[in-house]
């Protein structure tokens, strides 16, 4: 993307999805295509998440930027903006919480992350991707209208989507929420999330079909 930098995404979605994996899958992949991307350890409550995403990391060679365990989720973001700009990155990658039952903690968070990330650099955050399990059906709908409803979500990721059989949900959200798939998990390897292509899915899914 051209214009402000560095591009701020936004992961979102709940505990349990594959979202701290697929932003280190992300960092990754962008990085193989040519961009700079750096990681904002931005869900600050959950240690275990910052430890595999610091894993994570280090497997994508990409630089992290966290802090200690319960600090402010948007002073993150916005330390990690001002570290991108000052590395020359060109994307920043902010993994966020993911609990859906705290809902309303959960929705001042993200909006006060996202007013942040703004302050950082214009027009952010530029993307919300929801990262969506594709095993768990019309709940998994369920979830993206809530983030929708919170986060202003421009695209999905689709997690766990290893035979396409159970991919019918692909059709289902991209019909339900008028969301487009950006990308998809299909498989544990650092490698093994792929820009979504709406022409081999379908194809693939009339394989198995017939």
């Amino acid at each position: 993307p051209d214009g402000h930098r560095p591009h701020v995404v936004m992961i979102v979605g709940v505990n349990g999805t594959g979202k701290t994996t697929t932003v280190g899958k992300l960092a990754r992949l962008m990085k193989d295509s040519g961009r700079a991307p750096m990681i904002c350890a931005a869900d600050t409550f959950r240690a275990a998440a910052v430890e595999q995403l610091e894993i994570w990391a280090t497997r994508a060679g990409v630089d992290i930027i966290r802090a200690k365990t319960g600090s402010d989720p948007a002073a993150v973001v916005f330390d990690a903006i001002t570290a991108g700009k000052t590395r020359g990155r060109d994307v920043v990658l902010v993994d966020t919480a993911g609990r859906l039952h705290t809902r309303v903690n959960l929705m001042t968070e993200l909006d006060k992350i996202r007013r942040v990330a703004a302050r950082g650099v214009e027009g952010a955050p530029h993307e919300v991707l929801l990262v969506l399990d594709a095993t768990v059906g019309q709940n998994g709908l369920a979830q993206a209208r809530e983030f929708m409803n919170v986060a202003g979500v421009t695209g999905i990721v689709l997690t766990k989507l290893d035979g396409t059989a159970k991919g019918g949900i692909a059709v289902a959200i991209a019909h339900d929420l008028k969301l487009p798939i950006r990308y998809v998990g299909v498989g544990e390897a650092i490698d093994d999330l792929i820009p979504f292509s709406a022409d081999e899915y379908v194809d693939a899914l009339f394989e198995e079909k017939w």
